[in-house]
């Protein structure tokens, strides 16, 4: 499967972090956020990585060039800052099954293989890596609801309520449909093309969505404390790995 990346953010809660450099190349580990994404895809297996660009996007196109340990890389531009759906889109030409995205401000240590495997299944149109966050959190995040057989039924972006304490992760595996559904979105209250509005009208056609609870952690670095938070959990996967604790689910 391919790879989408969506990196194409100014990064403006991660100021003075980004001062110098755009979101997706601020280090977290001495490795950039970027880095820290394509290898959990290279282990993956994905066979192309198309990367979206967008604020100083010349700088990653320089640091990446045409391949990453061993695949290729092609990059697609955002013009302007106009949602996930919008940056989504610009990739469309580049992909012609489905597919993995991935957001590109995150750190994960988890089960994104599974994510891959239900796609694979082909009993589902999308599947998302999802989590349980508290409650006073969930309002960051595009909010899932699901039903009790675990197909997602609902998808609140950043709500003031959540309906629940279940969160997009920042992974997910779609089929191509999911271009018509950005394409039909609509701005938002937030002037925004919204992924999770593409998303709604994806299950209103009635397409089926399942959710995979993530087992392992992951670090949605949107501030610089967030940043703090990653390279504590990897330095503790360090320290563990170190007294033979075992391999790290990836």
């Amino acid at each position: 499967m391919k790879a989408v990346v969506l990196a194409a953010g100014k990064g403006t809660r991660l100021q003075p972090l980004t001062d110098d450099f755009p979101k997706a190349l601020v280090e977290v580990d001495g490795k950039p956020l970027l880095t820290h994404c394509l290898d959990e895809l290279v282990s993956l297996d994905a066979d192309e990585f198309v990367i979206v660009v967008g604020y100083r996007q010349q700088q990653i196109i320089d640091y990446y060039g045409s391949s990453y340990d061993g695949v290729p890389v092609t990059y697609v531009h955002q013009e302007e800052p106009a949602g996930l759906a919008h940056a989504l889109l610009q990739a469309e030409p580049k992909i012609e099954d489905d597919f993995i995205l991935m957001l590109g401000d995150n750190v994960f240590r988890g089960n994104l293989d599974t994510v891959v495997q239900r796609q694979q299944e082909q009993r589902v149109d999308c599947a998302f890596l999802v989590e349980e966050v508290p409650k006073n959190e969930a309002s960051r995040y595009g909010v899932c609801v699901t039903n009790k057989y675990g197909e997602i039924t609902d998808v609140v972006e950043k709500p003031d309520d959540p309906p629940s304490n279940l969160v997009m992760t920042g992974f997910y595996t779609f089929s191509p449909a999911i271009f018509k559904a950005c394409s039909l979105v609509q701005p938002s209250d937030r002037g925004e093309y919204e992924l999770s509005d593409a998303i709604d009208l994806l299950m209103d056609s009635g397409r089926t969505i399942d959710a995979v609870r993530l087992n392992g952690w992951r670090v949605d670095v949107g501030y610089p404390e967030d940043r703090d938070a990653a390279e504590q959990r990897l330095a503790e996967e360090t320290a563990t790995l170190a007294s033979g604790g075992g391999n790290i689910s990836r």
